[in-house]
Formats: C-alpha cells, sequence, structure tokens
C-alpha cells in the first residue's frame, strides 16, 4: 500500500505525567511500530497533553513544573512534542474535550476535515493553495497561551507540526519544524487523530460512574485508540467486561510490544515512591535529565508528593 493511501495518524496521550517516565516515551514507540507493522497506517506525529491542575489527583504537582518535564523526555524525538493547551485552560478538561480540540485546531492549521473511525473514505486532508503567516507566542503563569506557530508550507509533504523544544518557559501549540516523515506527493490523505493510552486507562473506562458515556461514545467511535498493555494485561477480558468497550471493539487497537519490554515495571508511583525513599532504581524509571530537573526544583522528596 502506498503512503497517501495509508491512514495519516497523529497519537494523542492525555495523563498526569506526574512525572513522566521512560515507560510514557517507550508507549509511543511500541505504538508507532505496531501501526506501521499493520501496512494499514502511517503515523506522523505524537501528542503529550499534560493534565490540567484541576484534576485534583493527589500529589499532582504543578503544570509549569510537568510541562518541562515532558519537554526533557521528548528532546531528542523528531515526531513527538508536548502541548501545554490541557494545562493552560481555566479548569480541568475532560479527555474528550482535549481530543475535540486538537481535531478543530488540525483543521485550522491544515486547512482540512479530519475523519473519524466511522467515515474512513471521505474526510480528506487537501493541500492548500497558500502558505500561512508563522507566528511565536512568548506564555508565562499569569496569562493565557493562544496558539503558537500555526503553519508550515504543505506541498508535496506532510506538514511538519511537531516537536519544538522551547526553554521550560515558553510552550508553542503548533511548531513547523518536526520531521514526521518522507515526503509523500499525494493530492489527498486521510488523518485521523487517536488517543493512545494504556492498560489502566482503558481499563478505567469499564469503572461506572468515572467516565460519562457520552464521552466514551465519542473518544471509542469518533476517534478511536490505541492502547499498549502491560505484560501479563488480559485486554481481551477488559473489552469483554464493559457494554461500551464491546460495541466499539474494533475502532479499539492494542499493539502488543512483541519483544521483552523492559520499561513493562514502571510506573510514575513507582518513581516517586523511588525518589522519596533515595532508591538508586529511579535511573530505570526516569532518564538522567528528568531526574536531574526534579532534584534541582526538589520535587517528589516528601510524602506529600
Amino acid at each position: 500500500m502506498s503512503e497517501n493511501c495509508k491512514t495519516h495518524v497523529i497519537l494523542l496521550a492525555c495523563g498526569s505525567f506526574n512525572p513522566v517516565t521512560r515507560a510514557h516515551v517507550h508507549m509511543f514507540e511500541t505504538a508507532r511500530n505496531f501501526l506501521h507493522q499493520t501496512a494499514r497506517y502511517i503515523v506522523i506525529g505524537g501528542i503529550i497533553s499534560p493534565v490540567h491542575e484541576g484534576y485534583r489527583k493527589q500529589g499532582l504537582i504543578s503544570s509549569r513544573h510537568r510541562l518541562s518535564m515532558c519537554q526533557l523526555a521528548v528532546q531528542n524525538s523528531d515526531w513527538i512534542r508536548v502541548d501545554p493547551w490541557e494545562c493552560y485552560q481555566e479548569t480541568w478538561q475532560p479527555t474528550c474535550d482535549v481530543l475535540q480540540h486538537h481535531r478543530e485546531l488540525m483543521k485550522r492549521v491544515m486547512g482540512c476535515i479530519l475523519s473519524n473511525v466511522n467515515s474512513p473514505s471521505s474526510p480528506i486532508v487537501a493541500q492548500p493553495h497558500k502558505e500561512a503567516q508563522v507566528n511565536t507566542v512568548q506564555l508565562d503563569q499569569n496569562h493565557k497561551p493562544m496558539p503558537g506557530k500555526l503553519l508550515s508550507k504543505l506541498g508535496e509533504s506532510v506538514s511538519r507540526v511537531c516537536c519544538f523544544h522551547p526553554r521550560s518557559d515558553v510552550f508553542p501549540y503548533i511548531d513547523e519544524n518536526a520531521n514526521l516523515g518522507s515526503t509523500v506527493r499525494y493530492e489527498e490523505i486521510e488523518l485521523r487523530i487517536m488517543l493512545l493510552c494504556g492498560s489502566d486507562l482503558l481499563e478505567s473506562f469499564s469503572i461506572p460512574g468515572l467516565w460519562k458515556d457520552d464521552d466514551l461514545r465519542v473518544i471509542l467511535g469518533e476517534f478511536g485508540l490505541v492502547c499498549v498493555p502491560r505484560d501479563g494485561t488480559d485486554t481481551e477480558q477488559i473489552l469483554r467486561r464493559s457494554r461500551l468497550l464491546s460495541q466499539y471493539k474494533k475502532n479499539i487497537l492494542v499493539a502488543e510490544d512483541a519483544s521483552f519490554s523492559p520499561t513493562a515495571h514502571i510506573s510514575s508511583t513507582k518513581s516517586r515512591l523511588a525518589l522519596q525513599k533515595g532508591d538508586g532504581r529511579v535511573s530505570e524509571y526516569l532518564t538522567q535529565p528528568i531526574i536531574d530537573y526534579i532534584l534541582q526544583n526538589q520535587l517528589y522528596i516528601s510524602t506529600s508528593g
């Protein structure tokens, strides 16, 4: 299948990232490899969207620190970027709303109509006729940001919408500098944003009252998701336990890691505990730049988080 006939995918991961671990980045790589191996998809970008402080999760540190650590985690990636939109809203945003925001943003930025899992053949990304102006925005903690660098030339290649790694006090929304794959000659392509998650988030969909059914119908019915399960997780059992998950099973792609995953045992909770205890295994969980940032800012040192 030629590249322009494949579904082009942007993977979006929402979560606390408190702190971001090696496993979070490995999840993106595993999902991309899996989708490429199906020969039906080509992943053109990944987005990390840390949750708003209003989520009120115990031990959740400020969004400023979590955004900065996420930037450090992907500073060497040419396809994953960090997006601050969710953190800079007035209140916590449901995952469904975050997905819809990015879909609308891509429509404005790329001049396109994004497809969903129920209508894969008709919506397309059309090549724009003019090159848009590119703007940057300096953000601070006292002002809400406006969308930053909006558009690079599409021409004969996929728009470069990802991967700018600024100083910790500058968080642009979209940047044109990403390398999102080889040049593709096309008239039109199908582009889809999909939720990327672990099996713990997938399992939470079946907890009564935790998620709104209407939101799940949008997430599963319009966007679809890619799940990277932990070792030993029975995703089939998770899907069977939920009526909605069973209903939308065809829209849920489970990206099993064919090789042994050295990050399967890693979690943010274990990372915080290791930091509090001075456990040397923290270097297995977090990269050195993130450990240095945590120590420099004295994060997660107290037992209160």
